[in-house]
């Protein structure tokens, strides 16, 4: 087993002693997931996220006791992908006959710490021989608990949302000006909205479509679900941000060549507690924007005294913060029937005159069309490629 390197900005205090400090880290490492009481839930985003999409783990199973017998893929979309939900870790070691890796934590709670609960549990996990990976604000690698408990056990501690030192960070450089191809950011109107998950699946709506799509994150679900390219951007100092996202979608372009390049979003520009929509839009300067609304979430999560915009002035704001025109809509369903989205999606088209979906039970292909409707360039160079 080797530790983590490549997890961007994490910091590696606790290596296994035969390795180097600092290497590629094996994918397809066997994994479980701790979300305790918040599989499905906004600050279970990380775990939301892992479940549905993992290039970097092998994911085997969830810890959350609220959902345990159950399939994680059922739990969130109704769509059995054969990752059991468990009641505890010891449960999970006996009962899968898996010789687990990792164990991730899950938990993304607004201000990104651990309970007295919770540090049990990944104490527990590290007891147990598992290396730990987390994306809180509390840096595990800065606790002298738990800094002693993986030299005891021999194993890493990876913390994602560590930045990288002060004089390596960057600020905008106007090299965003060299990426050529379309950059589509897709924003939103609250935070744990569903942002990445719709940027996730567009990027792969727009492969299926041949489109050489990429994507960049922005934050530490992204980054832990495997993307090359991102940054961990509400863990950077302010004056940095815009250019470190500048220089993830540079070093995309240069190295991958794409046909465009999908930023995901973060927060909110309306929202009153974050900036990063702001720095993603200066930083990435899009050619559009696809937002991602819930209709039926009154209050911001977590704000529950702040309302969350209309759609509508959310996308005139996004408009006149930016050079940029958005070009779709995406649904989050929270809350509501199939028939209510069918009806959402009728009246968005018609009232706002954009093109709209929701990306987890509408066709991808109707996702994939928002963007290649915008940019028929791109379908006329997969045909070329094609022919």
């Amino acid at each position: 087993m080797q530790p983590i390197k490549n997890l961007p900005y994490a910091t590696v205090r606790t290596t296994v002693k035969s390795a180097p400090p600092e290497c590629d880290p094996p994918r397809g490492g066997m994994a479980v997931v701790y979300c305790e009481g918040q599989l499905g839930k906004s600050d279970g985003k990380t775990a939301n996220g892992l479940v549905r999409s993992s290039e970097r783990y092998d994911l085997r199973a969830v810890i959350d006791s609220t959902h345990a017998g159950e399939d994680a893929g059922f739990v969130l979309d109704g769509k059995v992908n054969g990752v059991p939900v468990y009641a505890s870790l010891s449960e999970a070691l006996t009962s899968t006959g898996v010789q687990f890796d990792y164990m991730i934590c899950g938990l993304a709670p607004a201000d990104g710490m651990l309970s007295h609960d919770e540090r049990t549990a990944f104490l527990e996990g590290i007891a147990a021989g598992l290396h730990l990976v987390s994306g809180l604000h509390e840096f595990l690698n800065d606790d002298p608990e738990f800094i002693a408990a993986g030299q005891a056990a021999n194993v890493t501690i990876t913390d994602i949302r560590r930045p990288k030192p002060t004089h390596e960070l960057k600020m905008f450089s106007g090299d965003i000006q060299t990426v050529t191809c379309p950059r589509i950011a897709v924003l939103g109107t609250d935070g744990s909205i569903g942002k990445r998950t719709t940027a996730t699946l567009l990027v792969q709506a727009l492969r299926a479509q041949g489109v050489n799509a990429v994507l960049v994150g922005t934050g530490q679900t992204a980054l832990m679900q495997g993307s090359p390219y991102g940054v961990a951007l509400d863990a950077i100092l302010p004056q940095f941000c815009s250019g470190e996202v500048e220089a993830q979608i540079v070093a995309a372009f240069h190295s991958e060549a794409p046909d465009v390049i999908v930023i995901e979003g973060q927060g909110a520009l309306s929202h009153p507690a974050y900036l990063s929509s702001a720095t993603i839009l200066r930083g990435s300067i899009p050619d559009a924007v696809i937002v991602q609304h819930a209709p039926h979430r009154a209050v911001r999560d977590d704000f529950p005294m702040c309302a969350v915009p209309t759609v509508a002035s959310e996308i005139a704001l996004i408009e006149a913060f930016s050079p940029t025109r958005v070009i779709g809509v995406t649904i989050n369903h929270e809350g509501m029937s199939d028939r209510e989205v069918g009806a959402t999606i009728v009246n968005y088209e018609r009232d706002l005159g954009l093109p709209t979906t929701d990306p987890l039970t509408r066709p991808a292909a109707k996702l994939a069309s928002i963007v290649l409707q915008a940019f028929p360039v791109l379908t006329r160079s997969t045909t070329s490629r094609a022919g």
